[in-house]
């Protein structure tokens, strides 16, 4: 890397942006959206973005293509095989036209009006080959650190001057993304990032002290996002002997350039201290090759430690892994013993008796977990203990299909609007034998968490099917809508998370969303969801035989009203006269059927009940019996859309409280540009979209085809064995999802 003897100065082609900004991508689709709209959506628009797609697996590519064809600025360059994060960065510089070049990872995002601070920062001084700007690191659980070396930059020279004159800058993190490059700079000395992990590391150091000019701007440009999962950092892998490799090239620009030899001492402190913290960092380096680390250092400290120079003293070991002890061996009295306590509590007096309890299942716990894990058993729950339905129910019934030797319990309360098939031991929540089944299960199957207090133990396998599409915020993504958090425990929630070892997911962008609220390290299941299965494989016998159950005429055009849960509500309250639009409705042959979200079942009277023109069918134990009784639904914003538009049937929203309920609650996206029909927002407007005929118009069975193409992804009916067949028969070959190119969908009623 030799540079010319030319001057040099910026480029003056008129036609060219001032900066080009590189953006590669590789397994972050929950992320990228966030990142390239940061950057779109800066005040300063000379720029170009060219996003690189470095063969990742999921979707990152047809997102850099969708925004590539919305906005010319973009260009997508998606690469045929994976080359790593530095080649990818090099793959969108060879392409770079601007003055000046920029990089940003593709899980963090530029703060607004950042471009604009850069531009003007470098017209202030004058054009130098580089700047230097702030950053602040994001956490999962909402949380604003800021940059601990800050300092450095408050303190730097207020003009662009070399390192010499601001040697703290080697101090900073070595990293691409806080600095704006001028390009000739990089093209003439031929600066390029190197495959490996660290590979910002023999670039970084090179370019600050090739520099002759070098300005800051102590402006937090960049929120750096700190992932739970998905970093090498958190890896454990031998290539973090890399960083040897990526020093090895550092020293070699030393010794091809000797008129930078001064700066030999300074590296060779800040490589010591790299290889420390990387040997000192617990999970990176594999238990086996921590010895071989240590010597290879030694290596390296000898090579190339300056003459003369002091070798700083070694830091102690941060982190260092605890012993892990050994359970003890089964103790089968223990339980004996927990149980005869057990018989003591109904003596002990009122005041101690809850307390009491909770002491004694503990240990009874405790003890059940001391003995082995029965590997024929599954143990089930659903909404919070409240139900025998949804994804855990249909995987159930497949398990007894495909593999009726498994044992199965069902977590549920007293009082549930479905009971599970005879057969299943059934146990409630917090009972003794709610505990044995945690302590002993193998398998667990919910569509929420089981409680924070159950301690996962080798060999248990936790299966999270969730239990809708999202619309609104989940998961840790809440911790911007303190309104939707409540008192919401971020960190234990996380605690229940990282039990998960699959997550099963309806449609990519399930996955991402997924991906991004719930960070842990767990398995994604692009199965399809199980109680869909159902509804894919519906005809007309189906629809005739809900209808006859809820005895509803065969040629009756059907409404179904199900609206979601609002967080901003104290006391529920309606949004809808709901008796008014079903008597106007009614004088035109509709029925509607009314049903409660399931938080809101206690304030409903009985099931199926009938008055003023509206079938109450809040208890009524199945949803999917409703969806195929219905010839539309008319919800808000309620996941149940996603599973109601598998029947290609209409769908009304009412969104009344967009706004509101947006702000409060947050969503992943604007049910008014990707909806499955007509949105209204008046109730007006809700009775014309009936009367007039429009909910079930052309326009109507338009939006619902490209809502289907994207949010019904997997859905081809065999869901439920897909997850049996890889969970629990441990087949690696599940058949692959089909779905069918002509939908069994029954006669609607226009």
């Amino acid at each position: 890397m030799t540079p010319t003897q030319a001057a040099a100065r910026p480029s003056t082609d008129a036609a060219a942006p001032r900066f080009s900004i590189v953006v590669p991508a590789y397994g972050v689709e929950a992320y990228l959206r966030d990142c390239l709209d940061s950057v779109l959506s800066q005040s300063f628009t000379d720029f170009e973005l060219i996003a690189v797609n470095d063969a990742s697996p999921d979707a990152c590519g047809a997102i850099m293509d969708e925004y590539a064809a919305m906005d010319p600025r973009v260009t997508a360059l998606q690469l045929t095989e994976n080359v790593g994060l530095g080649r990818a960065r090099n793959a969108g510089m060879a392409q770079a036209k601007g003055t000046y070049l920029l990089f940003l990872d593709s899980d963090d995002t530029l703060l607004p009006g950042s471009l604009a601070a850069i531009a003007q920062r470098l017209a202030d001084t004058d054009d130098p080959e580089l700047l230097v700007f702030d950053y602040s690191r994001t956490h999962w659980d909402g949380r604003i650190t800021p940059n601990a070396k800050a300092k450095v930059l408050a303190d730097s020279p207020q003009g662009a001057v070399d390192l010499s004159r601001n040697p703290a800058l080697l101090e900073l993190l070595q990293v691409a993304w806080n600095k704006a490059y001028r390009r000739d700079f990089v093209e003439r000395w031929g600066f390029e990032y190197p495959r490996g992990y660290y590979e910002d590391t023999p670039w970084t150091y090179p370019v600050l002290i090739a520099a002759e000019s070098i300005a800051v701007l102590p402006r937090v440009c960049v929120h750096y996002r700190q992932r739970r999962q998905g970093s090498i950092l958190h890896s454990t892998s031998r290539k973090h002997f890399d960083v040897f490799d990526q020093y090895e090239l550092v020293f070699s620009f030393i010794d091809a350039h000797p008129e930078f030899d001064r700066w030999r001492g300074p590296l060779f402190d800040r490589m010591i201290t790299h290889f420390r913290v990387v040997q000192n960092s617990p999970g990176r380096l594999p238990d086996d090759a921590r010895a071989e680390f240590q010597a290879k250092l030694q290596t390296y400290a000898d090579r190339y430690r300056p003459a003369g120079h002091v070798r700083p003293a070694a830091t102690a070991a941060s982190g260092a892994r605890g012993a892990v002890g050994r359970l003890p061996a089964p103790l089968r009295g223990a339980a004996r013993r927990a149980y005869r306590t057990a018989r003591r509590v109904k003596a002990a007096p009122r005041v101690l008796k809850k307390p009491l309890r909770a002491a004694v299942l503990a240990g009874y716990y405790r003890a059940q977990r001391m003995l082995p894990v029965q590997n024929d058993t599954a143990v089930f729950a659903a909404y919070w203990n409240t139900d025998y339905a949804c994804n855990p129910a249909a995987i159930h019934e497949k398990l007894r299909e495909l593999a009726p030797k498994v044992k199965t319990t069902w977590v549920i309360k007293p009082g549930s609007r479905n009971t599970p098939p005879p057969g299943t031991n059934v146990v409630h929540p917090g009972s003794f034998g709610f505990w044995r089944a945690m302590a002993r299960g193998k398998y667990f199957v919910n569509n929420v968490n089981f409680p924070t207090r159950v301690v996962k133990r080798p060999g248990q396998i936790h299966v999270q099917t969730h239990h809708g599409t999202p619309l609104k915020r989940m998961g840790v993504d809440l911790a911007e809508f303190p309104v939707a958090q409540g008192d919401l425990d971020m960190h234990a929630l996380m605690e229940r998370v990282d039990r998960w070892d699959y997550s099963v997911s309806a449609n990519s962008f399930t996955t991402a969303v997924w991906d991004r609220a719930y960070p842990a390290e767990y398995t994604k299941l692009d199965y399809g969801y199980p109680r869909n299965d159902v509804l894919v494989r519906a005809g007309e016998a189906d629809r005739a035989a809900a209808r006859e159950k809820l005895g509803l005429a065969a040629d009756a055009k059907v409404v179904l009203y199900a609206p979601t849960h609002r967080d901003y509500q104290g006391v529920p309250q309606p949004l809808l006269d709901l008796e008014q639009l079903a008597a106007r409705l009614g004088e035109q042959g509709f029925t509607v059927l009314s049903r409660a979200h399931y938080f809101h079942l206690e304030e409903r009277a009985g099931a199926d009940t009938t008055g003023g023109g509206i079938v109450d069918v809040s208890r009524h134990p199945s949803l999917e019996e409703l969806f195929l009784a219905a010839d539309c639904l008319l919800t808000d914003y309620s996941s149940l859309m996603f599973d109601y538009a598998l029947l290609d049937r209409p769908v009304v929203i009412y969104a009344n409280d967009w706004d509101v309920y947006r702000a409060t609650r947050g969503t992943y996206f604007d049910i008014h540009v990707e909806s499955p029909g007509h949105v209204v927002a008046t109730e007006s407007d809700l009775l014309d979209v009936f009367l007039s005929g429009r909910w079930s118009d052309a326009e109507s069975a338009k939006l619902r085809t490209e809502f289907r193409r994207r949010f019904c992804e997997f859905d081809d009916g065999h869901a439920a064995e897909r997850v049996v067949r890889r969970v629990f028969l441990n087949e690696e070959n599940v058949p692959p999802v089909a779905l069918p190119t002509e939908r069994p969908t029954p006669r609607t009623h226009g």
